[in-house]
Parts: C-alpha cells; structure tokens; sequence
C-alpha cells in the first residue's frame, strides 16, 4: 500500500523549510526510525525519519528545495497490508518525532560541493548576487554558510572588482524578513498589543554567588564543562517558584482559566547567529545544580550555532535574560507569550556599598528588571517573589539548605 508522508509540524511558526540531504532514493527499502532526510529552518537542522517499512516510491522535493509543513514530503509503499508497526492510535506520536529529533553530532561530514549547509535565506541571498556558495568558506558549526561569510565574500568582492573611485558609493541593501526574525518579531508584536506589562527593578549583591561558583569551577569545573552564573541564577528561580507558583502559570487564550504548570521549564535568552533563540531546561525542580549546568551548556551552544532541536525551543513557563553579557545595566523586557514574567539580568559591576559597620567596601552589583502580565501578576507578588530569589542568590547557603529541604 503507498502512503505519503505528510511533514509535520516543526513548531515555533515555521511553515516551511529546505530540504538538506536525502538520505534515501526512490526505489531505496527503508525501515521505521531510519533517518529519511535533513532539513533545515533559518532556526535549526532537523533529522526526520521514516515511520514505516517499507520502499520510497517518490520523493516530492529535490534538494535545495523547499518544502511546505502539512504537505506530501515522499511516498512510500509500506509493508504487508500497509500497516506500521505501531497501533495506529500511535501513528500521530510518530508524526511528531521531529519534535524530538536529535541534533546532527558535531561530527558529521559536510560535503562542499551540491550539498551547502546554510539556511533558505542565505541561499536566496546567493542566488540573488549569482554567488556559488560551493566557493564561499563557511564559519558556522560544520561549515555551515552564514549570512556574514556571503557579506564577506561579497565586500571582498567588490574590493577586487571595483576601482578606487567607485568604492565611496552608497547603495542602500534590501532582505527580507523572514525566519526567525519575523517569527520574534510577530510574537513580540502580540505580546506587546496583548499583555498589559509592569516592570519592576532592584538590585542584587551577588558577591558571595560569585565565591561560590568559583568553589563549583574548582571542584567540578573543566575545559568541557564550563560553569557559568546562569545555573544558580536559574536554579534560585526554581526554587521560588515553588513559595509562588502563579510566576510559573499560564492562562488560556480567551482568559477565562489559569494553569499552574508542574514542570519548571525555564528559559534562556541566546542570542545566536540565527538570531534570538531562547531554549529551555526543562523541570529545574528535579534537577541538581550541576545538571542544570550541564543542560545550560548544551543548550547555549546549541542555539548559537543554529543546529538545535525543536523541543527544546517548545513548552517554556519563565525566561530568563542576559543582557549583561553584552552590555547595559538595565532593560525592560518583553514577555514571552504565554508566559507570564520575565527578568532581565544586568552587567556585573564593582560599585561602592556600606557595610554593616559602615565601612565603604566594594561589591559585585547586579542590576535585575522584572517584566510580569498584570493581569495574572500584581507589584506585590512579584516584589515578594524577587526578594525570595534574590535571597537565595546573595545568602548562596539558604539556596543550598533549600535544596537539601526539598
């Protein structure tokens, strides 16, 4: 019996995306599980695999491609009666395996030659200037073809090409918004026009946090595992969250029910060479710090180089953000719908504070800006709730000792 494997969704808004790499030809047996072809997003490399036994009878895009989400992507002709292994109360699981898809291992060969790995929009751009992007070296994770590396190529260019007089011209550039840029875009334009947002802003002395990071690096920390603030900060959010769980709900669209979710999936800002990406550990509240760290820094190099799996980005509850690592001390940040708060975290500064004998001493000043959906959050629910956290990350121990509690 042939059956049409229908794409499905890939999530995040995306309706479209480009076939990478066939794995398989028509006229190939291919069993359940096994990776059919790569496709790529401007947001991520997915894996998608057959969910039958069986032999390709047709494949509906060619390389380069690009297919549409909820359309055929290739025919099969399945084994014995046309039936899958799995009941076939099970067969909306298997179209949903690209939601779990594994990342392509970092050792995976990439073949410069007809198979570019890049995005859509940098293959437009490339057919836009006439540009082979076989010729063009690519910076990104396993060679991948960037925006910058085709501005690059193209200003050099022009440097070769063009004379001396010709080079002062000015000449405006156009692109599309598209991906993850019109993605973020659309969302934050919803979140703005739909989410009454108050901001609150305190600062946190996180002197002694810093010790103890610097005990975590010497005990546990190495080369490949590195161990940032980040774990700490978003372990401590975690752990207040469970005195004040509404900073961890959500309410449905025509705001009539609120859920208060079990499961701590916390957020982080990166932004990576595709653009804003914000990837979730999920259920910090079963997880130890060191685990937390762990997932921090796969996640972190996962979005900055585009190659992430779509589960990751789904089913966030609170986010945190780290301004701080590029600049600025404060921010008023926008919500990630269906959130319901977000902080902003700050630079680390030394600034002058009193001590408790009035001494002029120096401290690690951490400016933090909360944004809440005053709808579900008031001023005083958040500001208790920031003190909670905040004492969790300037006492480290009573963040511990609650650890341990738990």
């Amino acid at each position: 019996m042939n059956k049409d494997f229908i794409l499905p969704d890939i999530g995040e808004g995306i309706v479209e995306c480009e076939v990478i790499d066939w794995k398989v030809k028509e006229g190939d047996l291919i069993e359940e599980d096994q990776i059919v072809v790569d496709v790529s997003t401007d947001k991520a490399i997915v894996e998608i695999p057959s969910m039958y036994n069986g032999r390709v009878t047709k494949l509906y895009y060619e390389q380069s491609d690009i297919a549409e989400v909820h359309k055929p992507l290739f025919a099969i002709e399945v084994e014995g009666e046309g039936h899958s292994k799995q009941p076939p109360e099970e067969s909306s699981k298997s179209e949903s395996k690209i939601e779990s898809a594994t990342e392509v291992p970092a050792a995976a060969p990439v073949t410069i030659t007809d198979k570019v790995l890049t995005t859509p929009a940098v293959r437009k751009m490339a057919r836009e200037h006439s540009l082979d992007l076989a010729t063009i070296p690519g910076t990104g994770k396993q060679g991948r073809v960037l925006k910058e590396d085709v501005l690059a190529y193209l200003n050099q260019k022009v440097h070769k090409q063009t004379p001396t007089a010709q080079l002062n011209s000015i000449e405006d550039r156009r692109e599309p918004i598209k991906g993850v840029r019109k993605i973020m875009a659309e969302r934050m334009a919803d979140s703005v026009a739909t989410i009454p947002h108050f901001t609150f802003i305190d600062e946190l002395d996180i002197t002694e946090l810093i010790s103890l990071r610097a005990d975590l690096i010497k005990n546990h920390g190495s080369e490949e595992f590195k161990i940032t603030l980040m774990p700490l900060f978003i372990k401590a959010l975690s752990l207040a969250i469970n005195e004040f769980p509404i900073l961890n709900s959500r309410a449905n669209s025509e705001f009539t029910e609120l859920t208060y979710l079990a499961s701590h999936n916390i957020g982080m800002a990166v932004d990576g060479k595709t653009g804003l990406l914000v990837p979730n550990i999920k259920n910090v509240q079963q997880l130890g710090l060191l685990d937390v760290a762990r997932e921090v820094n796969r996640l972190t190099e996962a979005a900055r180089s585009g190659v992430i799996n779509p589960a990751d980005l789904a089913g966030g509850s609170i986010t945190i953000s780290n301004i701080g690592v590029i600049g600025g001390t404060a921010a008023m940040p926008i919500i990630n719908k269906p959130e319901v708060a977000i902080v902003a975290l700050g630079k680390i500064q030394k600034l002058p504070r009193f001590d408790a004998n009035n001494n002029v001493v120096s401290r690690s000043i951490l400016t933090v800006s909360w944004s809440g959906d005053h709808r579900v959050i008031d001023g005083g629910t958040i500001a208790r709730f920031n003190k909670l956290w905040k004492q969790y990350l300037e006492q480290p121990q009573t963040m511990l000792l609650a650890m341990l509690e738990l």
